[in-house]
């Protein structure tokens, strides 16, 4: 029977999305606090294959057919190489700048999804609030910038803080090519199989073409970090995620997110000690502000 779709977000949904959200914004503090033990896209590659094998044993035991032809293999392998762009390029920034700052960089993707949705599919054209959304986003992207050319950091910030846009755009066109083709359709399960099963596959390949040394004796920490990474990174939320997505409105949990930057600078400056300027603070403001209104649905003439 189908699982019926609920209007609004309950206790239920709105204690996972704000685990799911504080733990992503973790994750880029931890991912960052292992990079001197173990190289950035190696450890993705760890992360990603095991992702992928718990996967696969899930979809075992709830009898989740993947391997069966529905039209969506082109699409499904598209969207797995961009999402595995996208954490090639997260992990490797991490060496260059701040998790707090690539943070709010890699959410810019919600931007990228409107501005680039409508060309594919005329029915998501942008509406003036949208647009509005849009600029603040632009706002975002000149004060974080423009903090990060007059700090004293590393001469390479900017390397990261580029790479970081980068892997929001490739998130964003991870999206526009799910909701623009046959993927919009199949299961999560298989959706999210085709992301981290692409990742396993290339990142690996990608590690050994960077030269990346590749360290088979971890330490505690970098064990705990691995596995987190994994279970709760890359399948438990990911998977409670689209579970989400399949019973409540896509649009209220989406704004949700703006709470994983916020989460991240907050790790960050507990943790590895970064430093919060007001530029970023203000950059962190405006995509907030700007997630909200991208993904603020029209108000309707009430109908009796």
């Amino acid at each position: 029977m189908t699982t019926p779709r609920k209007e609004h977000l309950d206790g239920l949904s709105i204690s996972l999305l704000l685990v799911c959200c504080m733990f992503w914004g973790f994750q880029q503090v931890l991912v960052k606090a292992t990079l001197p033990e173990l190289a950035p896209v190696f450890q993705a590659a760890i992360r990603f294959v095991g992702a992928t094998a718990l996967l696969w044993l899930w979809c075992r035991w709830r009898g989740v057919r993947l391997f069966v032809a529905d039209g969506t293999l082109r699409a499904g392998l598209l969207a797995g190489s961009l999402f595995a762009g996208e954490f090639a390029c997260l992990y490797i920034g991490l060496q260059y700048t701040t998790a707090s700052r690539l943070t709010v960089f890699l959410y810019t993707s919600p931007f990228w999804v409107a501005l680039l949705l409508p060309l594919l599919v005329h029915a998501e054209r942008l509406r003036r609030v949208q647009w509005v959304g849009l600029l603040f986003a632009f706002g975002a992207l000149v004060f974080a910038f423009r903090d990060g050319l007059s700090a004293g950091g590393s001469g390479l910030q900017w390397l990261g803080d580029g790479l970081a846009l980068l892997a929001g755009l490739l998130w964003g066109l991870t999206t526009v090519t799910i909701r623009a083709s046959k993927l919009a359709s199949c299961s999560a399960e298989k959706l999210l199989f085709y992301q981290v099963g692409v990742s396993a596959v290339t990142l690996p390949l990608l590690s050994l073409a960077l030269g990346e040394h590749w360290v088979w004796q971890f330490s505690a920490f970098a064990t705990t970090s691995l596995l987190l990474q994994t279970v709760v990174g890359a399948f438990a939320s990911y998977l409670a995620w689209m579970w989400m997505l399949g019973r409540y409105p896509a649009t209220k949990i989406s704004v949700f997110v703006f709470l994983t930057p916020v989460f991240a600078l907050l790790f960050g400056t507990l943790w590895l000690k970064e430093t919060v300027s007001v530029g970023l603070l203000v950059a962190l403001m405006l995509v907030a502000a700007g997630i909200v209104l991208v993904n603020r649905k029209p108000n309707l003439p009430i109908t009796k």
